[in-house]
């Protein structure tokens, strides 16, 4: 499997923004992929690191109003809980437009931070049980590690128990 370790792996929008925020050197460890990483199997695959080290950026409507929930790769999101810690009515999965919208990107490449819109933004604890992180870095093939607690500030994240329960 081929690599490329370098800045333009990197969305451009991502990485300049990633310079804005002053981790340039986030997007210098960005890494892109031949095969595609949209879903977080094909990103735990493609790196070869367990499939939870993936932190998928997903876009949900809360009342009708963009809400971004970081959640490691093995987990589902309850949309229950996430309802209840917004104190939302309804709570449904935004459709891709509103999450381009929203974000800039497109699903399976929506970074954690970086979004041409603010939003609310709530951090499930289970990213924290790694040392580092993979998240998309604005392209369904390009990711970048992070340490997870860094993710959670850069996000501006609320940390919160949103995953569905194990069977």
């Amino acid at each position: 499997m081929t690599t490329t370790d370098d800045a333009s792996a990197a969305h451009p929008r991502f990485a300049e923004a990633l310079h804005g925020l002053g981790l340039g050197d986030l997007a210098a460890k960005a890494r892109r992929f031949p095969e595609a990483t949209r879903t977080a199997t094909e990103a735990a695959a493609a790196i070869g690191c367990e499939l939870s080290q993936i932190c998928k950026s997903l876009i949900f409507a809360a009342d009708g109003v963009p809400v971004l929930v970081l959640m490691d790769g093995a987990s589902r999101v309850d949309l229950e809980r996430v309802r209840e810690e917004l104190g939302a009515r309804k709570v449904t999965r935004a459709k891709a437009d509103v999450v381009r919208e929203t974000t800039g990107y497109a699903i399976g490449g929506v970074p954690p931070f970086g979004h041409r819109n603010p939003t609310r933004v709530l951090a499930d604890r289970s990213l924290l049980a790694h040392e580092v992180v993979w998240a998309a870095a604005g392209t369904p093939h390009a990711v970048f590690p992070i340490a997870p607690e860094d993710l959670v500030a850069t996000a501006g994240a609320t940390l919160v128990d949103v995953r569905e329960p194990s069977a």
